[in-house]
């Protein structure tokens, strides 16, 4: 039968800590422990969870670059609690995204970073997400165009204008990630945003910036001034 933290001395039970001193005492073992419940025949669910932990990098951010798959491996972990540890990063994402949506101002770089990095900084591939902006420089359309290296074949201006004009757009932002974690934009970024540029210009629908996100920081092409 698998252990449970009931097993545990009643000072050392996780949820009976939290509930005496606050969810901000636990370790990331124990709050995790909370979620899971139980542990394996050999082990309890808190020393589960630090082995979770330590397999995955040894802090709860390896959680977050942890796939289902990657989680099945783990010994002690089943489907369901594959699931659990998987709802627990999205509802982070999700909140973490929800909290920065209120006060987002798509004028200012840095908070268009800060509301989808957390979307992005995990992601093993480039993704670039075309972003249609009213009059006011309110959202009017998120679109995912390419995955890959950005280049002119995976990303096709037609079909950027084509989206932006479809949502009505009066602008347009293009963001992409670099998964090196490093936001310097590459020579194929710089002729990109020039050739889209040009051709916002001639359209009449301007590219309005161009943002490189990177693990910890951001690039973008307006306050470099490459736009």
């Amino acid at each position: 039968m698998d252990q449970t933290m009931k097993l545990l001395p009643e000072g050392e039970q996780p949820d009976r800590k939290a509930e005496s001193y606050g969810f901000d005492a636990l370790t990331d073992a124990e709050l995790l422990s909370i979620i899971i419940r139980t542990g394996t025949r050999e082990e309890t669910c808190l020393e589960l969870c630090r082995q979770i932990l330590k397999k995955l990098g040894g802090s709860i951010a390896g959680l977050a670059e942890a796939n289902l798959k990657d989680l099945r491996r783990l010994h002690g972990i089943g489907r369901v609690k594959a699931l659990q540890i998987m709802c627990i990063t999205e509802l982070s994402r999700r909140l973490w995204k929800g909290r920065s949506e209120a006060s987002l101002d798509f004028v200012t770089p840095e908070r268009i970073y800060q509301h989808y990095r957390e979307d992005f900084r995990h992601k093993k591939q480039e993704v670039v997400l075309l972003l249609s902006l009213d009059a006011k420089c309110r959202l009017l359309e998120e679109e995912e165009i390419s995955k890959g290296t950005i280049t002119a074949s995976l990303i096709s201006p037609r079909e950027i204008f084509l989206r932006g004009l479809k949502a009505n757009a009066v602008s347009l932002i293009l963001l992409h990630n670099h998964p090196s974690g490093d936001p310097t934009p590459s020579a194929q970024d710089l002729l990109v945003t020039k050739k889209l540029s040009e051709l916002g210009k001639m359209m009449q629908l301007p590219l309005m910036d161009h943002i490189i996100l990177g693990d910890t920081n951001y690039c973008s092409m307006k306050e470099a001034g490459y736009l």
